[in-house]
């Protein structure tokens, strides 16, 4: 790759479970006889895979597994994967807080980072101080910390606390105080965790625009970790997807955002045929239920404001025509409040022939960021209405914020649900 700034290469990483620090001082006493008869560390030949959902045989676990990727100079690089994945202990060792087990990093330059709220701050000490601090770590002279601090405290918005203690400031404060210093004593490297969540949206705003200008007019890299599938296509230029602790897809930041949101899918979510839960006279069931994104895949996390589809499949236990079927799909949120409902009668819709299953097509996904869940029923009208089968907790799925009336601004992440309208002035 040309303009290589950062070339990561066969980077691993090895935890003990259950105890503080590498081992027991019998591992340490074998890891030191290998060492002097030139043999590797034996239980680097060890370990589960990083799954949370399965309990391991060893006592090691690969938090990162066979790390491999380059990037360039001036490159947004997204880092996405779900809780568990790497992503954090990934940064973490290129910011020097913890050393690989295995593998190289070669960096051509300094490197900034924000991981956690109000990493490398004293309490003790004032947000003036700290600039001081967190510029002397970062490399910067007195002078050249200086030269910039009026700017950092304004683009910071701490101007009235600049002179009180750190211990006094609340966990936002603290992430504006230090993107605001990561941000504008020039790093060739800024490494940037999910701190900027913490903030309120007008900060992410600003944060996300201040870094657009380090790569583009500083020519500087921003490596971006976010659950914010809509910052990273925005952001970043190039993502990488991790699970489990290794790297299974590099690509442009809009086909990592889909293929991470394609593999999230939950196969609890797959079969119901064998749900005993369920209302009805079985004369029809509900077989599947999926969540389809605008490329056809089924997904469990989608993005505000953009297209959706629920498949519902069915099994037709006794013949009933599907002209007298009515079909519903109600959404709630995780407080079980209703938000949105879809009947099928209402719509004016009725149904031919039905062939395995029926689609409810959603243009605009007019939901909030926050987590829901699906409702479906089927019944009939030929007569008098008779329910046929209905399930609760179908399929659950995620919304991520989004630009939903597409002017450069992600919405608010509240379980409520949008509405296509527009303000009108006098």
């Amino acid at each position: 790759m040309d303009n290589c700034i950062l070339k990561i290469e066969n980077l691993s990483k090895q935890y003990r479970l259950g105890l503080v620090g590498t081992g027991t001082i019998s591992h340490d006493l074998n890891r030191w006889w290998s060492g002097i008869r030139g043999k590797d560390d034996p239980y680097l030949k060890i370990g589960d895979v990083n799954d949370r959902a399965s309990k391991g045989t060893s006592n090691y676990v690969w938090a990162l597994k066979d790390i491999n990727f380059e990037v360039a100079q001036g490159e947004v690089l997204g880092i996405i994967g779900k809780n568990g994945a790497g992503k954090s202990t990934l940064l973490k060792i290129l910011s020097k807080v913890t050393g690989p087990s295995i593998g190289s990093i070669k960096v051509n330059g300094r490197i900034a980072s924000l991981l956690e709220v109000g990493t490398g701050f004293h309490p003790e000490m004032t947000g003036r101080e700290n600039i001081y601090l967190n510029g002397a770590i970062l490399g910067m002279t007195k002078k050249e910390i200086s030269a910039k601090i009026n700017e950092i405290i304004v683009f910071s918005g701490c101007e009235k606390f600049i002179d009180t203690p750190v211990k006094r400031y609340s966990s936002g404060m603290k992430v504006r105080l230090a993107f605001a210093v990561a941000a504008h004593l020039e790093p060739d490297i800024l490494v940037i965790d999910e701190v900027l969540a913490v903030g309120d949206a007008e900060f992410q705003k600003k944060a996300i625009g201040k870094m657009q200008d380090i790569s583009k007019e500083g020519g500087r890299t921003v490596l971006f970790v976010s659950h914010n599938m809509t910052a990273v296509k925005n952001l970043c230029s190039r993502a990488i997807v991790l699970d489990k602790g290794t790297v299974i897809y590099n690509g442009t930041a809009d086909s990592a955002v889909d293929f991470y949101l394609n593999t999230q899918r939950e196969k609890a979510n797959v079969l119901l045929s064998n749900r005993t839960d369920r209302g009805g006279t079985g004369e029809v069931r509900f077989t599947q239920v999926e969540l389809l994104n605008n490329k056809g895949f089924a997904v469990n996390e989608i993005i505000s404001g953009s297209y959706a589809r629920f498949r519902l499949h069915l099994e037709f236990i006794d013949p009933i025509p599907s002209k007298d079927l009515i079909f519903g799909l109600v959404i709630y949120d995780v407080n079980e409040v209703k938000i949105a409902d879809f009947y099928s009668d209402e719509m004016g819709v009725m149904f031919n022939d039905i062939d395995g299953y029926v689609e409810l097509e959603i243009p605009q996904l007019m939901l909030r960021g926050g987590s829901y869940s699906v409702v479906v029923v089927v019944q009939t009208s030929k007569l008098v209405v008779k329910q046929l089968d209905l399930l609760h907790n179908v399929l659950n799925f995620i919304v991520f914020p989004g630009d939903f009336w597409n002017i450069g601004k992600v919405n608010r992440a509240t379980n409520v649900a949008l509405i296509d309208a527009k303000y009108l002035a006098d």
